[in-house]
């Protein structure tokens, strides 16, 4: 692919030109300027000149050469087709005289203040699929590029996908595969298919300058067309910003770790605000440590108590011998700040900010000043407006919710304390296995990618979900995600879809750059698997370490009900999975097993009123068969074959596979009576995923682990 940096002289045209124009207080570029950008980066645009009279747009059109098209030139209209400042296909001299005349003349009475500067007399672009590249500023992600479906329908259509600026080819490819209409760009009807490589090469130099220029809110080339031949951006539309981007307080992943690994794995804990009182705060914290049964130090502080609990108290933190890991704070908001203070002389590492009343509740001056405390002595925060966190390898439960401590590799995180006990009830109810369970609140300060650097390295940790409202810098975040996800899976629950697209826009890339859009693939850009709901959050965190990582993606059914294996193989599809073709040999040995009314091929039909053994014999081969990359198994409830007899079958089979080296995934749908749900836990239990009265659940769980899988770059 072509160098896409422009040259230093380039360059500094490009500066020239952005300067010029916010010394002027101008946040749009006019149409020759958005040229001379583009000219710089090597962005393809048809020969163009400005023509401020009659006389010259003749004189123009005749040096490009017929037909032409004709738009307005006015820093003050950016919308040129709703002015009226737009006319194509001109043939003759005679139509440019009338199309100038007009132009002007539409443009004074749709804004009659505006500055014209003239008329631009643009070269016909060759005809082409009319396609859209352009880049925002997105307040999560910052820069981020836009490809999609173009023409004056871009933002009804909306087929459009985005990618963190600046993009790599790879990227590019993958945004021309992530439309709806990748097709179209591949040929359709007998057309010929587009360029790749060069509509890949312009939205790389489009992402790049966006990323080499600050100044630059948003690039809108729109429409540009694509085709056998090349590119060409019939528009160019830039619009610019003086604000400069906040600055946030960055840290190393080296420091990220070793302040978390303290918080997390700590051996001193001080609960400011520690009390005898049933019912207050500060003692639910005191019971909770004393009877999770942590082994390091728990020290209350209360200036009114010499002992809580049976601890010896201390009127101040400072008081506190030894260097303490973590404060827990509950207090009221009001007395944080100079509790802050004390922690900071104090030398602790970690503040956990259990009370409310901060920015949740408008204090946002409060919350602003314990932040600038936390900074001035280098404390890491986690909260406030928190119902604490468990972290179960320690037995540590530092919250003042019910207790849990069943040990295992999912950690769980919500920045809300109300899904924080869903969370919790679920783990319960389930019996899921946590290394542990943080709530976030404010965020004011350790946020997700924080969680996600600890989680990735932590050995306890097998699996990351995390409910999310909002990303305080969705970069760091990627990047943490990135590092993570090679090793284990990153799911997501991302709340607010219906805020998508509420932002005024001035452009058509910014206008369909909604929150809900941007973040659905800049997350799987980054691997990561989106929840749809809550309770999907919850079941992909509790069966994806369940599940081995599928090596392939041939999927076979073997069902006991036709309806069932219908049902499966639908759902399959809808996640994204293959339905392998079952070659004849192995056709063959699936026939061997099965009588002669059920039906071999792919779902493999077992029929309902077959032994045990039939169900092993397949389950068996499914496994064996090195071209099978997992199983998805359809079982129907019958006296010849309880449940519980299939659950105990199909768990010896793949423990036997599982010996001899063979893994992989196996999901299962249980259809019957309440004796199904026992099947299923014993299921879970021993590495088959199984789920009651659902063809759904079960598929979409091996989805999720196969987009993981691919994700990781362990699928062959």
């Amino acid at each position: 692919m072509p160098q896409t940096q422009p040259h230093t002289g380039s360059a500094q045209a490009v500066r020239a030109v952005l300067d010029a124009a916010l010394a002027e207080g101008r946040t749009a570029l006019t149409a020759p300027e958005g040229k001379a950008i583009a000219d710089a980066y090597g962005i393809p645009t048809p020969a163009e000149a400005l023509a401020e009279a009659c006389d010259d747009a003749v004189r123009i059109a005749d040096r490009i050469g017929f037909p032409v098209a004709m738009k307005i030139v006015s820093p003050d209209i950016l919308h040129k087709t709703d002015a009226g400042g737009v006319r194509i296909g001109l043939n003759s001299a005679a139509e440019v005289r009338g199309a100038f005349t007009s132009i002007v003349s539409n443009a004074k009475a749709y804004a009659p203040g505006a500055r014209i500067d003239g008329v631009q007399v643009q070269q016909m672009v060759p005809a082409g699929t009319e396609v859209l590249v352009g880049t925002v500023t997105d307040p999560t992600f910052g820069k981020i590029v836009a490809f999609g479906l173009g023409g004056v329908l871009v933002e009804v259509i909306k087929d459009v996908t985005f990618r963190l600026a600046p993009a790599t080819e790879d990227d590019a490819l993958s945004m021309l595969d992530g439309i709806r209409a990748a097709e179209v760009l591949r040929g359709v009807r007998g057309g010929a298919a587009v360029d790749r490589a060069a509509l890949a090469d312009l939205v790389v130099r489009v992402s790049r300058l966006a990323s080499d220029f600050p100044e630059i809110a948003e690039v809108d080339l729109n429409p540009v067309f694509a085709s056998a031949s090349g590119v060409m951006a019939a528009d160019v539309r830039i619009l610019l910003t003086a604000q400069a981007p906040p600055v946030r307080r960055k840290f190393t992943r080296e420091q990220i770790l070793a302040s978390m690994r303290r918080l997390m794995e700590p051996s001193s804990i001080a609960v400011i605000g520690a009390s005898n009182e049933q019912g207050k705060i500060g003692n639910s914290v005191m019971r909770n440590l004393i009877d999770g049964g942590f082994s390091g130090e728990i020290h209350p502080v209360n200036p009114k108590a010499d002992d809580i609990l049976g601890r010896k108290a201390y009127r101040s933190v400072t008081d506190v011998p030894g260097e303490p890991d973590v404060a827990v704070f509950a207090i009221p908001a009001k007395f944080v700040p100079a509790a802050l203070e004390e922690v900071g002389r104090k030398g602790i590492p970690n503040a956990v900010l259990i009370p409310s009343g901060f920015a949740e509740t408008g204090e946002q001056a409060l919350q602003d000043e314990i932040v600038a405390i936390a900074e001035e002595h280098g404390v890491r925060m986690l909260g406030p407006n928190i119902y604490g966190y468990y972290a179960t390898w320690q037995d540590l439960c530092a919250t003042f919710c019910t207790p849990y401590d069943v040990k295992g590799g999912v950690a769980l995180t919500s920045q809300s304390g109300g899904i924080g006990m869903a969370i919790l009830g679920f783990a319960r109810t389930t019996k899921t296995g946590v290394s542990a369970i943080v709530g976030l609140g404010n965020k004011s300060d350790l946020d997700e990618d924080d969680l996600l650097t600890w989680f990735g390295e932590d050995p306890h940790t097998e699996c990351i979900a995390m409910h999310l409202e909002d990303l305080k810098d969705g970069r760091a975040f990627v990047e943490a995600a990135r590092q993570t996800v090679p090793r284990k899976p990153v799911v997501v629950l991302k709340a607010g879809r219906t805020a998508a697209g509420a932002r005024a826009a001035g452009s058509h890339t910014g206008a369909l750059a909604g929150d809900d859009a941007v973040y659905d693939d800049i997350l799987r850009q980054a691997g990561v698997i989106r929840a749809p709901g809550l309770n999907d959050m919850l079941e992909y965190a509790r069966a994806l370490p369940v599940l081995p990582a599928p090596k392939g993606d041939n999927v076979v059914v073997i069902t006991g009900a036709g309806g069932s294996g219908v049902l499966l193989s639908d759902a399959i599809v809808d996640n994204g999975m293959r339905l392998m073709a079952i070659p004849d040999d192995l056709d063959a040995a699936f026939r061997r097993f099965i009588p002669p009314f059920g039906a071999a091929g792919n779902p493999v039909d077992i029929t309902g009123g077959e032994p045990p053994s039939t169900y092993e014999k397949t389950i068996r081969l499914g496994l064996e068969d090195p071209r099978i990359h997992a199983l998805v198994l359809g079982y129907w409830h019958t006296i010849v074959t309880p449940p519980m007899v299939f659950a105990e079958l199909t768990a010896r089979v793949v423990a036997e596979l599982r010996e001899r080296g063979i893994e992989k995934p196996v999901v299962a749908s249980l259809a019957g009576d309440t004796e199904v749900e026992e099947a299923c836990a014993y299921l879970f239990q021993h590495g088959v995923v199984a789920y009651p009265y659902t063809t759904e659940r079960p598929v979409e769980v091996l989805g999720a682990k196969y987009r993981w899988a691919g994700a990781a770059g362990l699928l062959t």
